[in-house]
């Protein structure tokens, strides 16, 4: 049940929401999330509906797509214009590999052992450019993280693009889009984030950060289906930006198929542009649109005040058992990432999984990723079952 963050320190407890057998622990949302029952019921009425194309009229092409987008758009804090429907990240970075300027001899800033879709595509940008790929290095040292004063002190008049997440996909340590945003923006270089990781579960200052492009994944953090995300362009971007497909549906009076013929080299307003050619997703887009709807009906803070109850409990349990966790002030409050000290015993992912504990394995941290379904029994299981195979 959902209890609202007006009455304190309560923890949203919606196990009963989600399709979870007995006896499963599942702390892996940084891999993919469980279904919601309401998404599986959406998923199973588009199908239906999908069966009887009579039915499918010539506004249905654009009334899902445009609620999702609207959804994502009050999500995100900036409003559907801003919001472009995309298959994955890596179509969303091409977007804006493609729209960024590039000289030869630029910088494009990536953080060490970043998610290798972001890497690809800036090796190519720089390639293509005659540019180079800076990878910046965690500073144990930094005041308060391990990520944000190394990125600045890489950001100079050289700088093109800086390419970094909310946190890092391994450990969930963070970096402070506010102070990296200001510093690009000080020497013209364009913020592009990844967002895969957070969106959905912690709040995000559209505002204060102001990057060019923001890209998210739509499986993880906002609980929808597999191969539909979300691109956010800034205002500038969606008045001038170039898509990297010639679809017909982003086009200016696209909505009126007795007329399609009559081509326009004027786009849908805002982000539209950028949309992936068939964005209409007639399965995907209401099982997405009903994860956006649960996520805004608990609310961000509210949910990254419950994970963070759960977090906190297993950094605590698992600095008490010898093992090695970040400082509350290095990592994101939704996911954490484990060390054990002399490295990881090989089997250890396998192993827990026989015992029904499902996490991931990420360079050398456990990584554990929490959301609405987790409790501390699930936690209890969760340490029972590493100390029986460490």
């Amino acid at each position: 049940m959902f209890v609202p963050a007006s009455l304190g320190m309560e923890a949203i407890q919606a196990a009963d929401l989600f399709e979870i057998p007995e006896g499963i622990t599942y702390l892996n949302c940084s891999y993919m999330s469980p279904q919601l029952k309401s998404v599986s019921a959406a998923g199973l009425d588009a199908v239906r509906l999908k069966a009887t194309p009579w039915a499918i009229t010539e506004a249905n092409w654009f009334s899902c797509a445009e609620e999702l987008r609207a959804l994502a758009g009050k999500l995100l804090g900036t409003g559907a214009d801003s919001v472009a429907l995309i298959p994955a990240v890596s179509y969303g970075m091409a977007i804006a590999a493609a729209n960024v300027r590039i000289n030869p001899g630029d910088s494009i800033i990536l953080l060490a052992q970043a998610y290798p879709t972001n890497v690809y595509t800036w090796r190519e940008a720089a390639r293509k450019h005659n540019a180079r790929i800076i990878t910046v290095e965690r500073d144990p040292s930094g005041p308060n993280d391990m990520w944000t004063e190394a990125v600045l002190r890489a950001i100079d008049d050289r700088t093109a693009v800086v390419c970094v997440p909310r946190c890092h996909w391994m450990d969930g340590s963070v970096v402070d889009l506010v102070r990296v945003g200001e510093r690009a923006r000080q020497v013209g270089a364009a913020l592009v984030i990844d967002a895969s990781q957070s969106l959905g579960a912690v709040p995000l200052d559209i505002e204060r950060i102001q990057p060019d492009f923001l890209v998210s994944v739509g499986y993880k953090w906002l609980l929808g289906p597999y191969g539909l995300g979300y691109l956010y362009a800034s205002p500038k971007w969606q008045q001038v930006g170039v898509p990297i497909e010639q679809s017909s549906l982003p086009r200016r009076g696209s909505e009126d198929f007795t007329r399609v013929t009559d081509f326009s080299d004027e786009f849908q307003p805002g982000a539209r542009r950028f949309d992936m050619g068939e964005f209409t997703q007639f399965i995907l887009a209401p099982m997405a649109a009903a994860a956006l709807q649960q996520i805004l009906d608990w609310g961000i803070a509210s949910i990254e005040q419950s994970l963070s109850q759960l977090t906190g409990e297993i950094a605590q349990r698992a600095l008490a058992a010898g093992y090695e966790v970040a400082p509350a002030e290095q990592r994101s409050r939704h996911m954490l990432g484990i060390r054990f000290r002399g490295g990881l015993p090989a089997t250890l992912a396998a192993s827990l999984a026989a015992a029904k504990v499902h996490l991931s394995i990420r360079g050398d941290f456990v990584r554990i990723s929490p959301h609405l379904y987790n409790n501390s029994a699930g936690i209890d299981r969760l340490f029972a079952a590493i100390a029986s195979w460490v």
